[in-house]
Parts: C-alpha cells; sequence; structure tokens
C-alpha cells in the first residue's frame, strides 16, 4: 500500500514538472518558434504520465478505501498548473498515515 502511495506522488511531481514543461516551453516553441515536434515529444511523455497518475491514483484510493472525491480532487490537481505541487503536501500526509 505504502509503496503505491509512493509512486503515485513520484508520478504526480513528474506528471506536473511535464504540464508545465508542455504548457510553459513545448507550445511557445510550436506556435512562436515553428518548432511543432517540441509540443509533439512533451505532449506524449506528458500523455503517459498523466495516464499513470491517474490509474495510480485510482490504486491509492482503492487500496485506501478513499471516497470518488479523493479521485476527483486528483484529476483536478492533474488538470490545473502546479496542482499536483500543491496536492503533494497533503498527500505526504495522507501517506504518512497510511504506514502507520
Amino acid at each position: 500500500m505504502k509503496k503505491t502511495f509512493s509512486r503515485f506522488r513520484k508520478v504526480a511531481i513528474a506528471e506536473g514538472i511535464s504540464f508545465l514543461v508542455l504548457l510553459g516551453i513545448a507550445m511557445p516553441l510550436k506556435y512562436f518558434a515553428n518548432i511543432p515536434m517540441a509540443v509533439t515529444v512533451v505532449g506524449g511523455l506528458h500523455g503517459l504520465l498523466f495516464v499513470s497518475f491517474m490509474i495510480l491514483a485510482y490504486l491509492v484510493k482503492e487500496e485506501t478505501g478513499k471516497p470518488f472525491s479523493w479521485l476527483a480532487k486528483a484529476f483536478l490537481a492533474s488538470i490545473i498548473p502546479f496542482g499536483t505541487f500543491y496536492m503533494d503536501k497533503e498527500w505526504r500526509k495522507e501517506e504518512a498515515a497510511v504506514s502507520n
């Protein structure tokens, strides 16, 4: 259980970083520097991390008995810039509580 939560938090941070890179670097490169490959590469990586994030969020929800609202909150955190970083503080506390 703790292992799943730990993986979830690591993927959440990676997903958050990839989202910021997509929005702040890859998209400007595509639209202002005419380098569409940046979005192709970063977008693909971000998509993989997003799917991994949602799968792990579901597994954490199931293993810990969290309500559906917890999963919805995790989803919202993933689509709001800096959301996963903000939520990590709460998730760190939840992970510690689960491991005790």
